[in-house]
């Protein structure tokens, strides 16, 4: 599966669309990277692939073990003061409302803290090659 990305074709913009499947994704610089704001920036993208994630990592979990879940809400904040010097911290609160004890609201922050995006962003080493097209 490729995830492309491309300019929007209007003049003057730094607007692109990300397609994934049969998904697309207005994506842009913030004002002060100098952009219009026309989509989340890839900053925004990367947090929100945590965010998205441990929602769905619970979901499923809480689903297959017969938790009474009703809503779920994970909250991403970042701190990119020290991006630059090698720290970049996202702080992440998980909402789960529902008859859950407080074992299984225990378990299922145990869960949010395993999901595949939290150990790919902290435990796996990622290699990245970039090339021109022909």
């Amino acid at each position: 599966m490729s995830i492309t990305v491309r300019r929007d074709g209007v003049a003057g913009t730094t607007r692109h669309v990300l397609r994934i499947r049969a998904h697309e994704i207005p994506v842009d610089a913030s004002p002060e990277g100098g952009g219009a704001d026309a989509g989340p920036t890839p900053h925004d993208l990367y947090d929100a692939s945590l965010a998205a994630c441990k929602a769905l990592t619970v979901l499923l979990y809480a689903r297959r073990k017969g938790m009474p879940v009703e809503e779920i809400e994970v909250a991403v904040d970042r701190d990119d003061s020290e991006e630059r010097h090698g720290t970049y911290r996202l702080d992440s609160t998980l909402r789960v409302s529902g008859a859950l004890t407080e074992a299984q609201r225990a378990e299922l922050l145990r869960v949010a803290g395993k999901c595949p995006i939290h150990r790919l962003m902290t435990e796996v080493k990622t290699e990245i090659a970039t090339r021109l097209a022909d």
